[in-house]
């Protein structure tokens, strides 16, 4: 059995290559296996099978891949222990660490947050994406903090609605290299593909949409800075890229932050901290909603991971300005 997915094509400013336009709307499968369906005639664009990988298409274009079902979609509850903020019959809030994926996907069909969340939530009633259920909203694997799970249809639709309205209140916190010019700032770029490399995003990139980072600076560290960050969009990496773009990448990131903590001019104390980072300094503390049921609103906060606390430990000891 196939299933088949249907998109519309966002305005672009030049015709996209229909590989990089579906590696960059689809997760869990690679640039080569999307190319291997369009080569097998899975593809079409308005109605035409297209079986060019090249095949230029334009804004406004409908796209549609069918693909076969993976016989191992069957998602398998596991018992891994959740840090949970906040939970009812309707809603589930947690508190991720950094390290774990939050759905199945390539390379990582076990121990994610939603094998997790089976186990859990005994009264779950798959929404959405059955591999992704309940899922209405990501933070990156080695991205730690809040993230809200819808346990029923309902939840969800309702959920997802707010996404797609912007209407998350999102709140980070975030080290990274250097200092602001300013100390509150916005970053308005567009996010898509790297030209350089489909498997990173970049400003200006393949297929890019719109993009905004709002920064504030909560402490200088002199060679180091502690800004808290928040959203209006929410686009892959938005945060990580956007930090890069300004010239301060997160510390720990291995993608498009920094990791040469020996060039940094830090007590060894400070350096021991950093090399502890299991990913990139990158916190999601605060999310805000409107309670899909009941219609209140909630505001989850999560603690900073006790590597990321010491690391501000060690650097209010000799580096505060502020």
């Amino acid at each position: 059995m196939e299933t088949t997915q249907s998109f519309i094509v966002p305005e672009i400013t030049q015709p996209l290559r229909l590989d990089l336009f579906l590696y960059d709307q689809m997760e869990g499968i690679s640039r080569s296996q999307i190319q291997n369906l369009i080569k097998n005639g899975k593809t079409t664009v308005n109605q035409k099978t297209i079986t060019k990988p090249a095949y230029l298409i334009n804004s406004g274009d409908h796209v549609t891949i069918s693909q076969p079902e993976e016989e191992t979609s069957e998602l398998i509850p596991e018992n891994i222990p959740l840090d949970i903020l906040y939970e009812d019959k309707h809603i589930i809030v947690i508190n991720k660490p950094a390290g774990m994926v939050v759905h199945p996907a390539t390379g990582h069909t076990h121990g994610t947050l939603v094998n997790a969340i089976l186990h859990h939530c005994k009264d779950f009633i798959i929404s959405g994406d059955p591999l992704r259920p309940g899922i209405v909203h990501r933070l990156d694997m080695n991205t730690s903090g809040v993230l809200v799970i819808a346990k029923n249809p309902e939840a969800y639709f309702h959920l997802r609605q707010q996404v797609e309205n912007r209407e998350f209140s999102r709140k980070y916190i975030a080290l990274v290299k250097g200092i602001p010019k300013s100390k509150k700032g916005t970053i308005d770029a567009s996010i898509g593909r790297s030209l350089a490399d489909p498997k990173r995003m970049s400003v200006t990139g393949v297929s890019a949409r719109d993009a905004i980072t709002h920064f504030q600076l909560l402490k200088d560290y002199s060679v180091l800075s502690l800004l808290e960050l928040k959203l209006n969009t929410g686009r892959t990496h938005q945060i990580r890229v956007h930090l890069r773009f300004i010239g301060h990448p997160v510390i720990g990131d291995p993608v498009y932050g920094f990791t040469d903590y020996a060039s940094l001019k830090l007590s060894p104390s400070i350096v021991n901290a950093l090399q502890k980072l299991p990913g990139q300094a990158l916190h999601a503390q605060t999310l805000g909603f409107t309670h899909p049921i009941t219609h209140t609103f909630l505001e989850c906060s999560a603690p900073l991971p006790d590597y990321f606390q010491n690391i501000l430990d060690e650097l209010n000891k000799h580096y505060v300005k502020m």
